[in-house]
């Protein structure tokens, strides 16, 4: 089975994982996740845990059509992204200041010589169009603990308070889908 693990940053899953990443990091098998070097129909899974946030949401059309393209029919795209709608309630509820949520929202990181930045946030309705319009169907809520890489602490696991996996608010959208 073919994996990616797409914008991994540092977090390395291992010898069973492609690692795609635009930074410096040695576990990298490869560096450019907008142009991928596979052939059509070859991948069987893409995780991509707080990337796609990262584009605009006029450009992410093109970037996912390239995962639509080496993903097998039927492969899976799994994408975790800031839960813009659990951020609003959290905050209208009074639990939280919006301090808190400046950086899920406007989050930046050094990539190579510049600083990139979150472009785009999502709820649940965007992001499933989004996937719809760039030909993945059946696009659903996942929970991270009944995945495979569950044991790879990474914001797909973003609770508040801060760690609290049991009683806390999980922050992040994930979802997956197919390829159509």
């Amino acid at each position: 089975m073919k994996k990616i693990n797409m914008g991994c940053g540092s977090r390395n899953f291992g010898k069973d994982w492609i690692h795609i990443d635009g930074g410096d990091h040695v576990h990298l098998d490869y560096h450019n996740i907008t142009k991928l070097e596979f052939n059509d129909e070859s991948i069987d899974l893409i995780y991509a845990s707080h990337v796609i946030e990262y584009f605009d949401l006029f450009e992410i059309g093109n970037t996912l059509g390239e995962w639509h393209r080496v993903l097998k029919k039927n492969g899976i795209l799994r994408v975790a992204v800031p839960d813009f709608e659990m951020m609003s309630r959290l905050y209208m509820e009074g639990q939280h200041s919006l301090e808190r949520f400046l950086g899920p929202l406007y989050g930046r990181m050094k990539m190579g010589h510049e600083t990139i930045y979150h472009r785009t946030t999502y709820d649940f309705n965007l992001l499933q169009k989004t996937l719809h319009n760039s030909g993945f169907k059946n696009v659903q809520r996942y929970d991270w603990r009944m995945i495979e890489h569950h044991m790879f602490d990474d914001h797909s696991q973003a609770y508040l308070p801060h760690m609290n996996k049991d009683s806390g608010a999980l922050i992040s959208l994930n979802v997956e889908c197919i390829r159509g």
